[in-house]
């Protein structure tokens, strides 16, 4: 892995063309394209319905260079399952020689919600594939409903602030670790504050043998109502937070990939971004709700470094 040489890997064609229709800013298409630069193997990509997936498959358009199978919402877990199956019986009776990976590609709500059945259930059964979870905590395929990864306090268009309720009640779900539970080789959190961090851990998931998982938290300029060109320092002021550590799981030992020197009050992550706007409002100001978020973000943090226990990448 310390080999990675980025300028050679800009050199490679990637295997998302340019020409697709995400919107400018969005974090997604970045972090597929980054997370895929450096696997040398041929790869199959599964996805599921979602925002990457209609706006890179537009009929009968593909952004894709490789082949790609696109799933419903609710099943990319066993799309890809049966897919790496499938290549596994033709291998095996020498119809197949090329070392293919897979790898399916989901938003949170088809990650975290709709397709948790179908992703644990093909985590437990130990197929040969990645994971990869693009989490920009919401729905916003439909419209920027809350799903189960929209943080707390976050204003959403099913969970709006105002008189009544101060954003999303409930925290989020931690899909990392619920996915780490399954007991799986590989498992990584990552966001876009350091290229070569989501490079190398899509790499070593994508190579692991058996099922890997790697959820990176990606910036919905719409959503989190920010300025497209903030895209990575949205996601630093996330990791140096703390509100999304940075780690891996490997072999179910937890490894700290990335602990800030210097780290910034959650306040500084919420104030750039709009769906925290009410949190702010001169004269309204809900500092009870930004202290209990800090005391949340402080006390996953400590139960992080107990895990890792002096484990540091």
């Amino acid at each position: 892995m310390a080999g990675i040489n980025l300028k050679e890997l800009t050199n490679r064609q990637s295997p998302l063309t340019e020409g697709h229709r995400m919107c400018p800013g969005c974090g997604a298409p970045t972090a597929v394209r980054q997370g895929l630069m450096a696997v040398e193997d041929p790869v199959v990509i599964v996805g599921a319905t979602g925002c990457f997936e209609v706006s890179t498959t537009v009929y009968p358009y593909s952004a894709w260079r490789v082949p790609y199978m696109h799933i419903a919402f609710e099943n990319a877990g066993a799309g890809v399952s049966g897919v790496a199956a499938a290549h596994k019986v033709l291998s095996r009776k020498g119809a197949v020689k090329d070392n293919i990976k897979f790898a399916a590609v989901g938003g949170d709500g088809g990650t975290y919600d709709i397709g948790l059945q179908s992703l644990s259930g093909a985590l437990e059964r130990g197929h040969d594939f990645t994971y990869i979870c693009y989490n920009n905590q919401g729905y916003m395929n439909t419209g920027a409903q809350r799903s189960s990864a929209t943080p707390a306090n976050a204003s959403a268009t099913t969970s709006p602030a105002g008189s009544v309720i101060p954003g999303k009640l409930e925290r989020a779900k931690d899909l990392t670790e619920i996915v780490a539970a399954h007991d799986i080789p590989y498992v990584a959190q990552t966001t876009l504050h350091d290229p070569m961090d989501v490079i190398r851990k899509v790499k070593r998931a994508v190579e692991t043998p058996g099922p890997a998982f790697v959820n990176i938290l990606v910036p919905c300029p719409l959503f989190w109502k920010i300025d497209p060109a903030n895209q990575v320092k949205v996601c630093k002021l996330a990791a140096d937070s703390r509100f999304w550590p940075i780690y891996e799981v490997i072999d179910g030992r937890h490894v700290l990939s990335y602990d800030p020197k210097d780290p910034v009050p959650l306040k500084d992550f919420l104030m750039v971004q709009g769906r925290y706007s009410h949190l702010f409002k001169k004269g309204k100001e809900r500092t009870d709700l930004i202290e209990q978020g800090q005391a949340d973000v402080d006390r996953e943090w400590e139960k992080l470094l107990k895990k890792c226990s002096g484990w540091t990448g």
